[in-house]
């Protein structure tokens, strides 16, 4: 049995990126099968893009106000606290934060780091910022 407060990360799993900071409460060194984190996406970011490739993601909103926008239609979503989102078919999407937004997010396949998203979106599987 394991206890986990985020606040309470070490460093190698607290990564700050262009939209704010994300804090890996579960990697795939965990052996769980999935990976979770709790993302914070700040309003300065502006408009980010995201493609996880390589990754299913879903998150649920504990905090704040964001769009969310399918790269692909054009179609948005209003996101709030106690919203889930899921991003089963890897579509590429636009994220804006309009106040503070924090996400607890679900990760298949697990992430492994510190990874970053990279120009096209993704991250890596290999843990690899490249």
């Amino acid at each position: 049995m394991k206890v986990v407060n985020y606040k309470n990360l070490e460093k190698e799993r607290v990564v700050e990126f262009h939209a704010g900071v994300s804090h890996r409460i579960i990697l795939k060194s965990d052996n769980m099968g999935f990976g979770l984190t709790r993302t914070t996406i700040l309003p300065e970011a502006g408009r980010v893009f995201q493609h996880y490739k390589n990754h299913q993601e879903s998150c649920y909103c504990v905090n704040g106000l964001a769009i969310l926008e399918c790269a692909e239609t054009g179609k948005q979503h209003f996101i709030k606290p106690g919203d889930t989102y899921i991003l089963a078919n890897n579509e590429p999407h636009y994220f804006t934060a309009l106040e503070e937004t924090v996400l607890i997010c679900s990760w298949n396949p697990p992430l492994i780091g510190k990874e970053v998203h990279r120009k096209d979106g993704s991250y890596s599987t290999d843990g690899s910022n490249d």
